[in-house]
């Protein structure tokens, strides 16, 4: 097992950096959308909806990002630039807030009542508020640079990380212990700290209203850390009502791409919607 998860690291890490740096534009978006049917494949798995269902979900879910990207060339592909600037910041700024409400405001009080995908409406449509944005953003949020888009995924690839050795270290009281056993309030501490010193470390390539004003910076880094924990559990929770231990076995030794982008997809719409509004 060991094995298979060390060989499947470094297949995502190479296929993960050659996509970023060196995949055309229209190619970045068959990627990110490609990555969002699967997810959308997997998420039917937590409905408990059946596998012929699932691929129609993927495949529409394929089709839409696919179609909503060439319709919108200058907003998800080309650097905003030009005479569609302002039509680029207006998508920017007005996209991700469904999912920043439903992150920041919705999640917290379904992890704490354990509300469940029981109704198929609700299912698919909370499906879509959690993957589409994420979907969005991904795409959009490379126009900036790879080295920038590796930067905003490595604050929650170091979340979760020093959350871990922290909580190994130190843990002693449990964060979530019906959701996630595994996880403390000492290593939810660690994993902020570690957070915001990368932040300031790498705060010259923040916009300048984040990087002019120290509390806003700190501010806004422990809350894509605490945001990226929520993502985590939210998944966690929804994995355990399905009596899923992954979301599903594509990734040998990894789980699922549910499983690797869990805490991505509550952080990079928070991350658009900060850019979008303050960044240009």
């Amino acid at each position: 097992m060991l094995r298979a998860r060390i060989f499947t690291a470094i297949v995502l890490l190479g296929v993960f950096l050659g996509a970023v740096f060196h995949l055309p534009p229209a190619g970045w978006l068959v990627g990110t959308s490609l990555v969002s049917a699967l997810a959308f494949w997997e998420w039917g798995a937590l409905m408990k909806r059946s596998p012929r269902e699932r691929v129609i979900g993927a495949t529409g879910a394929f089709a839409i990002c696919l179609a909503f990207g060439l319709a919108f060339p200058s907003i998800f592909v080309v650097a905003p630039a030009g005479p569609d600037t302002a039509v680029t910041q207006a998508i920017g700024r007005w996209f991700y807030w469904p999912a920043a409400v439903f992150w920041l405001l919705v999640v917290p009080v379904w992890l704490n009542r354990r509300w469940s995908l029981s109704n198929r409406l609700l299912g698919y449509a909370t499906g879509i508020l959690v993957i589409f944005p994420f979907w969005g953003a991904l795409t959009q949020l490379r126009q900036f640079g790879g080295v920038w888009l590796l930067s905003v995924m490595v604050v929650v690839w170091l979340a979760d990380t020093a959350a871990y050795f922290t909580g190994r270290a130190f843990g002693r009281h449990k964060l979530a212990p019906a959701i996630s056993p595994g996880k403390t309030w000492e290593g939810a501490v660690g994993g902020g700290a570690a957070v915001v010193l990368y932040g300031i470390c790498v705060s010259s390539i923040l916009p300048d209203v984040v990087r002019s004003s120290f509390p806003l910076l700190v501010i806004s880094l422990l809350v894509l850390a605490a945001t990226s924990i929520v993502g985590d559990l939210f998944e966690s929770l929804l994995k355990r009502q399905a009596g899923l231990k992954d979301s599903s076995n594509l990734l040998p030794g990894h789980g699922g791409v549910l499983d690797r982008i869990d805490s991505l997809t509550s952080t990079l719409p928070l991350v658009a919607l900060i850019w979008f509004n303050v960044g240009f």
